[in-house]
Formats: C-alpha cells, sequence, structure tokens
C-alpha cells in the first residue's frame, strides 16, 4: 500500500509503526510463528524497512500494555506540524 499512499499523498510524511510489540517476546505467538520457519521482526529492521519507504521515523506499541503508544501519536503530530525538509537548511519549526 506504499505505492498507493506515495502516488496520491507524495508530500505527506510517512511513518512506519510496528504494532503489537507485546507479543515480540509472548512464548506462544514464538512458538507459532517458529512452526512457520518465521520470527517477529527486530527494531533494526524495522528501522531499515523505514529507510527504504522513505518514512520520515520508525516507532513501535502496544495498543494492549499501552507501551510506546503515546509517542505514536505524538510524533504523528510533529510530523505534521514540523515536516522535515529535504537536503535543503533547516527551518526552525516554532509552535505557538
Amino acid at each position: 500500500w506504499n505505492p498507493e499512499i506515495s502516488h496520491h499523498a507524495p508530500n505527506i510524511p510517512t511513518i512506519l509503526v510496528g504494532t503489537k510489540l507485546d507479543l515480540r517476546e509472548e512464548k506462544e505467538t514464538l512458538d507459532k510463528l517458529r512452526e512457520k520457519r518465521m520470527m517477529p521482526i527486530t527494531y533494526p529492521q524495522g528501522l531499515q524497512m523505514a529507510k527504504e519507504i522513505s518514512a520520515v521515523r520508525y516507532l513501535e506499541c502496544s495498543a494492549l500494555t499501552q507501551k510506546g503508544l503515546k509517542n505514536v501519536f505524538d510524533e504523528a503530530i510533529r510530523a505534521v506540524l514540523c515536516p522535515v525538509q529535504p537536503t535543503r537548511k533547516s527551518k526552525k519549526c516554532l509552535i505557538l
């Protein structure tokens, strides 16, 4: 779906969010993944994917435990209000 977002909203900052962070270390989930010869992605893998799709950030969260959840919304607001300028002189962001 990333190509569609890039096509229809090319100037909108993208944040890649890894969800269900609480399952990364849950034994039952890990066992099910192992049966399929799979494993949860690591944080560095998430960062790499964010780089590949030109996302402005990679974040992880768990709605169940609330870990990182507030940060996702804070960063989404920040990405819109203070967009990263591509390699030109960066402007200061001022929120009044």
